[in-house]
């Protein structure tokens, strides 16, 4: 049986005009973007599935650090053998404007062999950005979404992810990142998705709402628009401005299929030149039936055993559709899902046509 595929058209407009969008739906204002932070810390209490130490001994220096630190001296050569604490990566997204006092989420992540982090609790631990500088201080009770059980003959299950963890409003903000918002004349809007069209429609629309040769676009990506020297008048000038509405450009036409669950996305805009396809496919099936020879009665002979197949050959009848100059997407659609083609069918007749030159459109397999 043929496997089935799934057509999703994506129509990319919802109708022949583009629906307006706000600016600040389709650009965000250069500079003003979040910072990823990470640390390397201890997490303790676990009901003894933290780490091995004899395996992780990065653990076990980590915690002996800790101790010094806090004035408990460990003798020479002692073997530290717990398993109630674990070696653990945080991560954490600044946003931008945080600033120090105000708290962010963390991801608390297991670095060594421990089974599970549910019910520990995380150190004090300093998070880092790229440039070394430390802006956050995690610390907290964590929450684990997932959980293992294991029985005495070593059976296990395991729900989710125990070994990952989230603590909410776990760091502290120690520091701020600077934005360049307030800094020169003028501020950059950059483009979700790169378009030319969007990009001179919305320097238009700029121009049209505050005055001629406030805005420019400088590529597919960026317009620039001239704004108030002071933060505060710029804060307004920009909640005006993000909230004009804008008609985004068309999106190129484009086919992706994806070969392995058998999506495939078909563009509004995507058009056909004048082409004839033939589709069809020969089913070959071989049965193994093997024959058991008896030999007489009485006979010296052996019973033998005869391999035997049978091969059975369908060929369906072959089906050919024209498309017309500038067919629509409607019309494909219907014509592919007429043949009844499957997913490997449908990939080699948009190859077939791209090839021919008959696609007007880039095809995408993934």
């Amino acid at each position: 049986m043929k496997a089935k595929f799934l057509i999703v058209l994506a129509l990319l407009m919802l109708s022949s005009v583009a629906e307006a969008q706000r600016i600040k739906d389709l650009a965000s204002v250069a500079g003003v973007r979040s910072n990823q932070l990470l640390g390397y810390g201890l997490v303790v209490g676990l009901d003894g599935s933290g780490d091995q130490t004899n395996q992780t001994p990065f653990t076990t220096q980590s915690l002996r650090s800790m101790l010094e630190q806090l004035g408990v001296t460990m003798p020479e050569g002692m073997n530290l053998q717990v398993k109630n604490v674990a070696a653990v990566t945080v991560t954490a997204t600044l946003p931008a404007f945080a600033k120090p006092g105000q708290t962010i989420d963390v991801t608390v992540s297991s670095l060594g062999n421990a089974k599970s982090l549910r019910g520990g609790t995380l150190l004090m631990t300093p998070l880092k950005a790229v440039d070394g500088q430390v802006y956050a201080l995690a610390q907290g009770n964590m929450v684990v979404g997932g959980f293992g059980a294991a029985g005495g003959d070593g059976s296990r299950i395991t729900v989710n992810v125990p070994s990952v963890g989230r603590i909410p409003n776990g760091a502290t903000v120690e520091r701020e990142v600077g934005t360049g918002f307030g800094a020169g004349n003028s501020l950059t809007l950059n483009l979700h998705t790169s378009d030319f069209t969007t990009a001179y429609r919305m320097a238009e629309v700029i121009n049209e709402t505050i005055g001629p040769g406030t805005a420019r676009p400088i590529d597919a990506t960026s317009v620039q628009v001239s704004a108030p020297l002071d933060q505060s008048q710029r804060v307004s000038y920009l909640a005006m401005l993000e909230n004009l509405t804008v008609q985004p450009g068309e999106a190129p036409a484009k086919v992706i299929v994806n070969s392995r669950t058998g999506t495939v996305v078909i563009g509004s805009n995507v058009r056909v030149m004048p082409a004839a396809v033939s589709h069809g496919s020969m089913t070959v099936t071989i049965t193994q039936d093997p024959l058991v020879a008896q030999p007489a009665p009485m006979a010296a002979g052996q019973t033998a055993v005869v391999p035997r197949a049978d091969i059975e050959i369908e060929q369906p009848d072959a089906r050919m559709f024209v498309f017309n100059p500038g067919v629509e997407l409607e019309e494909i659609v219907r014509a592919v899902n007429q043949v009844g083609a499957a997913p490997g069918d449908l990939m080699a007749i948009l190859e077939a046509l791209k090839e021919a030159g008959a696609l007007r459109a880039e095809l995408i397999v993934i």
